[in-house]
């Protein structure tokens, strides 16, 4: 998995320096998160919709990883290493920095795995040091600056992207809701695959109406039936 362009954007090459204090570790309590869709039927309150989108995936992103331990939430998946806490990690990052440094508001925590010298995609996994759940407490610390940025900036303010390409580089705040919801659900997607590796767990909340129930589908012969397909087309 290719590593976040957000990797410049470090303390030391902004004005204004971040505050120092470590995300809480107290896990957020997201047992029964509120799981309704965006109200998409004002098309002149845009701003209100995207949020509400953002905020629908932010709270999909926190449900999948409860009730994993340690061990699951951290142990790579992929051939490129991808992690479920890893994910979380990533996503808390790009979403601090979105919304804060490029509207002119310093992430709500420190950084470090973005700095130039860091090493190449350690914002896409958690050290033994870190622990879950100041990670997963970051995520929810991430949105909440996120909101308070909502809150003063204009949907059709302009902030300063460094990293990206200089026409480009002043994008309304619109248009950086629009990337963090493409981001966002682009690694949720890795979430719902990492997740269902790990213990069968799918959909994108408990009770999601869009996964057929237990009583509908057996997943199981329904699997053995795409494999025989698949096998139709296997060589030797």
């Amino acid at each position: 998995m290719a590593r976040s362009s957000l990797r410049v954007m470090t303390t030391a090459e902004s004005d204004t320096k971040p505050d120092d204090t470590e995300p809480d570790d107290t896990e957020p309590d997201h047992t029964e998160p509120d799981h309704t869709e965006p109200d998409d039927t004002e098309p002149d309150d845009s701003k209100r919709i995207l949020v509400e989108h953002l905020g629908t995936l932010n709270r999909a992103i926190l449900w999948k990883v409860e009730g994993l331990g340690d061990y699951d939430l951290r142990r790579p998946l992929t051939p490129t290493g991808t992690n479920a806490l890893g994910l979380v990690k990533h996503l808390a990052s790009v979403q601090a920095g979105y919304f804060g440094d490029v509207f002119g508001r310093p992430a709500p925590f420190p950084m470090p795995w973005l700095a130039r010298e860091a090493p190449i995609n350690a914002d896409m996994w958690a050290t033994p040091q870190e622990s879950r759940a100041s990670v997963i407490g970051m995520y929810a610390e991430s949105w909440r600056h996120a909101e308070e940025t909502f809150a003063v900036v204009g949907i059709e303010q302009t902030g300063t992207v460094p990293w990206w390409p200089p026409e480009r580089r002043h994008p309304t705040l619109r248009a950086v809701l629009v990337h963090m919801i493409v981001e966002t659900a682009r690694h949720a997607g890795h979430l719902d695959i990492v997740r269902e590796l790990i213990d069968a767990q799918a959909g994108r909340f408990a009770g999601d109406a869009s996964m057929p129930g237990e009583e509908e589908i057996d997943w199981a012969t329904y699997r053995a039936e795409v494999q025989a397909g698949a096998d139709t087309f296997r060589e030797g």
